[in-house]
């Protein structure tokens, strides 16, 4: 059975801060129960990140605000941050990430560190989303990540924590069908949602491409079916999604789809609602 449909049903989407208005604009237009992950940049402070993930949850959406561990100078930085999304009814879904800066600010040098820190169970944090690579992380070793993987998995698993992965936006459906086939292989059964990029300008994804480490351009160009030599234009997952789609099976378990937005919600959410209607023909006898 082709699960293009299935993939659809469930769809996240991630924003920044700054993109609050846009969502408050949209709301309406995304289904009840839409998870909506908040990033953690260091160019945004933790009250405007609150206040995404507070809108979040008076749309009827789910926030799932992220917590970059080595952004947290303290353990007390943590809990004063896990407070304050309790008091606007966004802890209980959260997604932990590293996070970019070489030097950690505090206690924890990694998302693995603030899990079995015990904190998050102690806030009453009921499900932790982690990150995936299927086409790698250009400052971290395949072998370290798959470990990481595993313990992070194990850890949550050890404080009775729900939990799910979210894996980088890929334009490669080989890396990430062959990415699922191990993580399930090593016995990790967590729900996958698969990173893909919202409709956007082929500019702008080429550079968030090569600032992420996935791909090269001319891979990119030839996956999502567009040229090189003209860069004008916006490009969408709609191939991507469908081929993905067509390979899944009982085997791959639970998978889901998870928008990069880029700053273009609106395009995402116009994408999302064309798509699921587009797809629910091919279930149809």
């Amino acid at each position: 059975m082709h699960r293009t449909p299935m993939l659809l049903e469930d769809l996240s989407v991630e924003i920044t801060a700054r993109d609050t208005p846009a969502l408050v604009a949209l709301a309406a237009d995304l289904p009840a129960g839409t998870r909506v992950s908040v990033t953690h940049l260091g160019t945004e402070g933790a009250a405007e990140r609150r206040e995404a993930a507070a809108a979040a949850a008076r749309a009827a959406l789910v926030p799932v605000p992220h917590l970059a561990a080595r952004r947290f100078s303290s353990e007390s930085d943590l809990r004063a941050t896990l407070e304050g999304l309790r008091a606007h009814e966004a802890h209980e879904r959260l997604f932990v990430v590293g996070g970019d800066p070489r030097t950690p600010a505090g206690p924890y040098a990694s998302a693995l560190d603030l899990i079995r820190s015990g904190v998050l169970a102690e806030a009453g944090v009921a499900e932790v989303g982690i990150a995936g690579y299927p086409e790698g992380h250009p400052a971290i070793a395949d072998d370290v990540l798959w470990a990481e993987l595993g313990a992070k998995a194990a850890a949550l698993a050890e404080q009775g924590l729900a939990g799910s992965i979210t894996t980088q936006f890929s334009f490669d459906v080989d890396a990430v069908v062959a990415w699922i086939e191990r993580a399930r292989a090593l016995g990790i059964t967590l729900p996958i949602r698969v990173g893909i990029p919202g409709p956007a300008g082929v500019r702008r994804l080429l550079a968030f491409a090569r600032r992420c480490g996935v791909g090269t351009s001319a891979g990119i160009a030839r996956k999502y079916g567009f040229s090189l030599t003209s860069l004008v234009g916006t490009a969408g997952p709609d191939r991507f999604v469908a081929e993905l789609g067509s390979r899944l099976d009982e085997r791959h378990g639970e998978v889901r789809l998870h928008v990069y937005t880029f700053g273009t919600l609106d395009a995402a959410v116009a994408w999302a609602r064309e798509a699921r209607a587009a797809a629910v023909p091919a279930e149809r006898p």
